[in-house]
This record gives C-alpha cells, structure tokens and sequence, in this order.
C-alpha cells in the first residue's frame, strides 16, 4: 500500500487503540460497498481501511510497521468483509441486500519467494508460477452461457438474502439468512456455462512478475491486488501476499543493512601488515591489513553493505581479522622465532628433539 495507514484511519501516530477502533468503526460504515452502490471506488477505500486497522490494530504488527515501513501480515492474507462482520455482524443496516459480489469476493493467495543474498543487493524482478482460479474466459465470469444472462433470484427476489418473522412472547422477530438458492449473489443461472459450470472461474496457472527491491529484509511481505483468487460470477478478485525468504549466504552474514565477512591473516602479515584481495558481492576489493591487527579486528570497507530499503544509501562490509598461527615450522624458521622472542626479552620453550634427548642422556 502507498498511502500511510495512520493517514487512512486519519489518526496519530499515537493513537490508543481505542480511538483506531473508532476510526475504523466509522469509516467501515461510510465507505462499505453496499451502501454505496454507485461509487465504484467504495470497495477499494473500504480494503484499504481494513488493511490498515488490521495491521495497526496488533501490537507486533503495528511495531514491525512503525519501525520499517512494513507489516509481516498472515500469508493467506485477510478479508475485509470478515472484519467488518466481526464489528457490525452479519447484516448490519440491511447489508445483504446486493451483497452479491462482496460476499464472493475472491480468495486472497499467499507464496513464499525465495531469493538470494545477490538479488538483496541488486534488487531484482522475478517471475512465479501458481495456481489459482481465474476468470472463465468463455461466459466472461458470469456464469452464464454465452447469449444468456443470469436472472433474478426467485427465492429472494434478488436481494441475496431470506428474511423471516416468526412470533414470540416478546411479539414479531425478524431474522436474516444468506439466500441458500443464489448464495447471496441476488441472480441465479438457469443455463450454466459449460466450461465452469456457472461458477464463472477455472482453476489455470498464472504466471506472476514480482519485483523485488534491493535492501529487502527476510520475512517483508507484499501485496499484489487482485491477484489472488478471482472472486465468484465475476465479483472482484483477491490479493496475493507475498513474504520474501533470503537464502543464506555461506560468504556474509547480514546485520541490519551491514555485511560481516571474515578473512584470515598469518601472523607475519598481521604484525607487519599486508594488503589482500577480497571478494564482495559486486566483485574484488583491495583490503588493507594494518600493521599490528590482532585477532577479531575489524576493518571496515563503507558502502559496500546492503542497499537501504526504499531510500538511498547502503551499509558497509565489516571484516573480521583472523589470525593463522602454524603449526609445523623448519629448523631455520625456529631459530628466527627463538631470536626474534629474545630480542624482545620473551621466554619461549626451547624444543629439544626425541633423538638428541637420547644422545645426551648417554653422553651425561
């Protein structure tokens, strides 16, 4: 969503929980498709609403949002009418009436997208392929043959819904029920297509361009509208969610939007200093090595992390120094190391060989 959600509920940033439900409350009212049947952008405002309540009514999803600009949501995603009958019940202020198209809304999907560290840094567009119903192609999601149209409920004389008045000691009640011969659609097909048997969609594969911005965090989930599942005799498709998932990076590991990486020096080269040829992700770097690093220095190459997601500016690439001591080393190169500690007053073992320990034991 571009918008800000407290922008849509037209609260602070502040605000008690108790005024977003307010907020919603109201304006779920005012912009529910039903009672605004000649204003086609009603439905797209009353999603939008209940996007945004459904996330700043969470803690944690309300945290994640105010602190990254995002909100790690459900995969299966939500639907808003689903919300606003938990406020409102099910047939508030005679909703059923034309609910048709609200209440076979389509589906909303969710898929994980798996990417590499690369695509983190470059950003990258990807194309998935999954399986959801579309619109049926040949009665165009109606439902209905191609010549003929949908009629009039019978049942409920196309209001979607059966009301009833039963008697009681407490006088005449009045209830409502979603017709069960148009399932609330308010039309009923007397001639099905034939393709879909009038329910006016087909399972296919679709083929599905993601784009995905360089910086992306493991776990940010995208919407995509109207992709998802395409609603019932032409009622308005779903959404899809999508959650990215970043493999791990046997080279790097991603702290915020820095990299750390490890190289690994011998002690000469960490005493005396050296300069090296590292790999990044947007290839080789000359890394200088101080003179005198000690193990777990870390040497800093700016602007060569991870992007900054959604505004300018990357991280830096930290590289953790190690140092290699050896473990086998010639005659000459001990007696180097043996003056080198006695030029700096240190005490060393003096290693004797198994067989000269022999010979001086017989010569003593």
């Amino acid at each position: 969503m571009d918008r800000d959600y407290y922008e849509l509920l037209g609260v602070s940033r502040e605000a008690a929980q108790d005024e977003i439900k307010k907020a919603y409350r109201q304006l779920a009212r005012q912009y529910h498709p039903d009672a605004n049947p000649d204003d086609p952008d009603a439905e797209r405002k009353f999603k939008e609403i209940a996007e945004a309540y459904s996330v700043l009514s969470d803690p944690v999803k309300r945290r994640d949002y105010d602190m990254f600009g995002t909100a790690r949501v459900p995969s299966g995603g939500f639907d808003p009418f689903d919300i606003f009958r938990s406020f409102f019940g099910d047939d508030p202020m005679g909703f059923s009436r034309g609910r048709g198209r609200a209440a076979h809304r389509g589906s909303d999907l969710g898929i994980e997208l798996e990417v590499e560290l690369d695509d983190v840094i470059r950003g990258t567009n990807k194309t998935v392929t999954i399986p959801r119903l579309q619109t049926c192609e040949k009665c165009s999601g109606s439902g209905a043959e191609p010549g003929t149209s949908p009629s009039t409920c019978s049942r409920c004389d196309g209001t979607g819904a059966v009301r009833q008045v039963t008697r009681s000691v407490f006088g005449n009640l009045m209830t409502s029920y979603t017709c069960p011969q148009c399932r609330g659609a308010g039309q009923e097909i007397l001639d099905p297509c034939g393709e879909c048997n009038g329910e006016g969609r087909l399972e296919r594969l679709d083929e599905v361009p993601i784009e995905v911005p360089a910086g992306v965090e493991d776990g940010t989930q995208f919407r995509l509208s109207g992709r998802g599942e395409a609603g019932s005799r032409g009622a308005d498709s779903g959404d899809l969610y999508v959650a990215v998932r970043v493999k791990p990076d046997p080279r790097f590991t991603r702290q915020g939007d820095d990299l750390l990486a490890g190289v690994t020096v011998s002690f000469t080269q960490a005493a005396l200093g050296s300069m090296l040829e590292l790999d990044t992700l947007e290839g080789p770097v000359d890394l200088e090595i101080p003179a005198g690093s000690q193990p777990g220095n870390i040497l800093r190459i700016k602007g060569k992390g991870v992007p900054h997601f959604m505004r300018a500016g990357r991280g830096d690439l930290l590289v953790e120094v190690g140092v290699e001591i050896p473990t086998k080393l010639n005659e000459d190169q001990k007696t180097m190391l043996r003056e080198f500690a006695k030029s700096r007053g240190e005490k060393v073992s003096e290693e004797t060989g198994f067989f000269e320990k022999i010979r001086s034991a017989f010569k003593s």
